[in-house]
């Protein structure tokens, strides 16, 4: 009779171990946790986009200062030297070779003014994707944050039902003998999560093929009982 009521123990422990394992595997199949994962995927791409982005654009600043620099000092060193060729009292020769020089210094300013125009333009579209980039980072980031607390909600309270399972089991395993038990969490992992079945009909419960009546006794003979097709454990 112990035995039998030790047996039923194991049943009854085996239930709450498979209400366990379905509670574990809808933690980790919540199907907000795919989209918590693409909502991650997303913000990472749009983040290494947007550092790229900032940094183009800070490239793009410190050329565009540099260019206004040189076309600075070109602009003053063209009207000094416009100021000289205006003022005369050169020779031929040095009025030819300054003519040359600002019409160089001019060519140089014009190429500088051309410069600085594109960078500009380069500017303001690449400040404008930055802009697009952190707007679309900020709407991924309240996108992820609310699935997020979803998750957690749903993980509450399947964490709930988790702690009233494990304080259940906690109750029938001292009841159950240790070389059972031993037996049962061998069979666990081999068997489909599923050990002991109770013999219903001459019918196995845990691989449904039916037991004759010499199969059933010799099913009995085995301590504990074990079916002989499946070799988990029965209650007869």
């Amino acid at each position: 009779m112990d035995e039998i009521r030790s047996l039923s123990d194991l049943l009854d422990l085996q239930e709450v171990d498979l209400q366990i394992d379905r509670l574990l595997h809808d933690r980790q199949s919540l199907p907000e946790l795919d989209r918590y994962r693409e909502a991650h995927e997303h913000s990472e791409a749009v983040k290494s986009e947007l550092t790229s982005a900032e940094a183009a654009l800070r490239d793009t600043s410190l050329e565009l200062d540099k260019t206004e620099g040189e076309l600075e000092i070109a602009e003053q060193r063209l009207d000094a030297e416009q100021n000289r060729l205006y003022a005369g009292g050169l020779s031929a020769r040095d009025a030819e070779y300054l003519r040359r020089e600002v019409e160089m210094l001019t060519r140089k300013r014009s190429e500088g003014e051309d410069l600085v125009l594109e960078l500009l333009e380069r500017r303001e579209q690449q400040d404008a994707r930055v802009q697009e980039l952190q707007a679309s980072a900020e709407e991924v980031g309240t996108t992820k944050a609310e699935i997020e607390g979803v998750i957690k909600e749903a993980w509450k309270g399947i964490d709930a039902q988790l702690a009233v399972k494990e304080e259940r089991k906690s109750a029938i395993v001292p009841m159950i003998e240790e070389d059972q038990l031993d037996l049962y969490e061998e069979l666990r992992g081999t068997k489909e999560g599923v050990a002991i079945a109770a013999l219903t009909d001459g019918i196995c419960g845990g691989c449904h093929l039916k037991l004759t009546a010499a199969e059933v006794l010799e099913a009995k003979r085995s301590d504990p009982p074990r079916c002989i097709h499946c070799r988990r454990i029965l209650v007869i």
